[in-house]
């Protein structure tokens, strides 16, 4: 399907999004406001559950938070990157770890983002999620 005017192809569906954060407060937010932003988003609050939704809910897109129960996001990255399945999906790391070695710990495991919370807000993150999944604002 195209859009006669532009000629740009039309997603099949919304784009999924995967949340995976334990705090709830937070992750009612962005649920709200990711779905108002037409996105398709399913939120799981542990690691575990993260890597059973990434190959059931095949997602386009997960949002991961690090320091979670059960399996913490580093080990979750870790794990979807060497699963063939889940090896190419976008993967955007939302956490409140700042220090360099966090991140680089991130980015040698593959993240194609890094987002400190206390340094974004969530239009910035919006904005991020946009920008991989190659969609216009």
């Amino acid at each position: 399907m195209e859009d006669a005017n532009t000629n740009i192809p039309k997603p099949k569906h919304p784009s999924r999004i995967l949340l995976v954060e334990d705090d709830d407060a937070l992750a009612n937010v962005y649920v709200t406001r990711l779905e108002a932003e037409g996105f398709d988003v399913r939120r799981v609050a542990n690691g575990e559950d993260a890597l059973a939704d990434a190959m059931s809910y095949k997602p386009d897109l997960v949002l991961l938070d690090v320091m979670m129960p059960k399996v913490s996001g580093f080990d979750v990255l870790d794990i979807l990157r060497n699963t063939p399945e889940t090896a190419n999906l976008k993967i955007i790391m939302l956490t409140a770890l700042s220090q360099e070695s966090d991140k680089e710990r991130a980015e040698s495991l593959g993240v194609d983002d890094y987002l400190v919370k206390s340094q974004v807000v969530i239009a910035d993150v919006v904005e991020r999620i946009r920008h991989h999944l190659h969609l216009e604002n």
